[in-house]
Parts: C-alpha cells; structure tokens; sequence
C-alpha cells in the first residue's frame, strides 16, 4: 500500500487537491495534513485519515510524515516565512523517509523577476539538494486571484491593476488541484511542470468578461506600480504584501504570469477552464 499525504489539506487548494487524489488512488491511502481539531473532523465526516502537522513546528512535520511514501508540499500562505517553514519540511521528510515530493511552487521560478518568486526558487532548490525525488508544480496566476475583487469592481465600474496590456494565462485553482493530484499519484516523477491557462489575457480584457458576464460596464484602470501598492494598502492590506501584489501585477506586464505551453490541460486531460466560467461560478455565489 502506497501512503499519498497532502500538506494544507485545510486550504483552499489543498482541499480541492484531496478530493481530486480521491479520483485517482483508494481513499485509504490518502493522509491529509492539517492543524485544527475542526479540520480533521471534517476530512474524518468524508472517511479521510488526517495527521496533525504545522510547517512552524518541525517536529510535529516529522511525526505526521512517518510513513508517508509520496508527498504534496503545498506552498505555506506566509509570505516572507516561507523558506524556514518550507526548510522544516522538506528537512522532516528527510528524516521520516519520504519517497517523492510534488511542490507547488511559481510559474518559470527560477527565472522569474516577480518578488513572489523568489521564496519558491529557494524551497526549490533545498528539494534538489534534499536527494528526495521530486517535481516541481510551477502554477501560473490563480483565476480567483482576478475574482476575489468582483464585488468592488461591480461597485465601483472598474477592475485595478498595473499590469498594462501584460497578458495573464489564468487558471482556477480546482485545475491546478487535478494537476497536483494526477502528479502525486504518480507517473511524472522528476518533471518541472509550468502549468497555467491555454490562453493569455489582458485585465482589460477580465474587464470585458465580467462586464458581460453581469451585465453592468466594468473598465480596467491601470496604474503605476507605486499607487497600485498604496491603493490596495488603503484597502487593507499590510504594507508588505501590497507591495508583493504589485510587484507582480508589475511583472506581469511584461510577460511574467504568461505561458503558451498548454502543459496544464494535457495533463488534466481537457481544456483549462475560462476565465468568463469561474467569472459566472462568483457571480452566483
């Protein structure tokens, strides 16, 4: 018996990562790596075996990884944390033996001039030196990462950004979860993988999308980098990641979030969805 262990199991992209590896291997085999009693009763409720785990706490990494034969490294969500946290874990796989990692890191990472990039080159590059087999998922821009401003674009008649006329091959997360799960069921072991949409975009051309999709005009704004960054501080969000989104809305104007490859929908087997799909799917929600 094969043990498939997915790290984050209680993230937006982990869980659809589990459900999707249900598809692929017996739900036996399947461990999914959380930190919260809630959590785990939850996976328990589907019939699903959960360790507890923390990518701050190496040795509980290292308890929660003990038999585990292929291994889903889903990025840690702290920016600016993520290479000791990532390090404890690629560290405890070492030690507990583990077979295989697949870890979602950034599209064309170890070339890419995006500051969001920068934290997975080295994680990859501690997977190489670890000896442990591996491939590295190397996901493009999240559809969502588009949509999760829907609501104030509508109100305000505008989607912001700065990436100029930058073209975006965007993907929803549930297609990178069918890609992570074919990958950790096994058959493309030592791939570096750069995954994202079958066609690029423009955020004026998002913005024509959603203006379709709900009925009411919705114009891009393009900014420069420095007032993208204060903008979304004034809308919330800490200094630092602020700056990282508009350092890569910045990047992506010159090619940074595109990829004409098509490798994501030839591994999941069909078409990448659109982004006018996940546009619809957040409308109705």
């Amino acid at each position: 018996m094969t043990t498939y262990m997915v790290t984050g199991a209680s993230g937006q992209l982990g869980a659809l990562v589990v459900d999707a590896l249900a598809a692929h291997v017996p739900a036996a085999e399947i461990v999914a790596l959380v930190r919260s009693d809630e959590a785990a009763a939850t996976y328990a409720a589907k019939g699903l075996a959960t360790r507890k785990g923390d990518y701050d706490d190496r040795d509980s990494l290292r308890a929660a990884f003990d038999g585990v034969d292929r291994l889903l490294l889903i990025s840690s969500s702290a920016v600016g944390e993520r290479v000791r946290q990532h390090g404890n874990a690629v560290s405890a796989a070492q030690d507990a033996g583990v077979g295989f990692i697949a870890y979602t890191s950034i599209l064309n990472a170890q070339a890419s001039p995006m500051a969001l990039a920068a934290e997975h080159k080295i994680t990859e590059e501690t997977i190489q030196a670890s000896g442990i087999p591996y491939t590295f998922l190397r996901n493009g821009w999240y559809s969502e990462n588009l949509t999760m401003t829907l609501a104030q674009d509508l109100a305000l008649g505008q989607h912001f950004g700065a990436a100029g006329a930058g073209r975006l091959s965007v993907a929803p997360r549930a297609d990178y979860a069918e890609a992570a799960a074919i990958v950790l069921a096994g058959g493309h072991d030592g791939a570096v993988l750069e995954l994202a949409g079958d066609t690029g975009i423009t955020l004026a051309d998002y913005a024509q999308v959603v203006s379709a999709a709900a009925g009411k005009p919705v114009a891009y704004t393009d900014m420069p980098e420095s007032a993208f960054a204060a903008a979304l501080q004034d809308a919330g969000l800490p200094p630092a990641f602020a700056g990282i989104l508009a350092d890569s809305d910045a990047r992506a104007a010159d090619g940074a979030l595109y990829d004409d490859s098509k490798t994501l929908s030839r591994l999941i087997g069909r078409p990448v969805t659109p982004i006018s799909e996940t546009v619809k799917q957040a409308l109705a929600s």
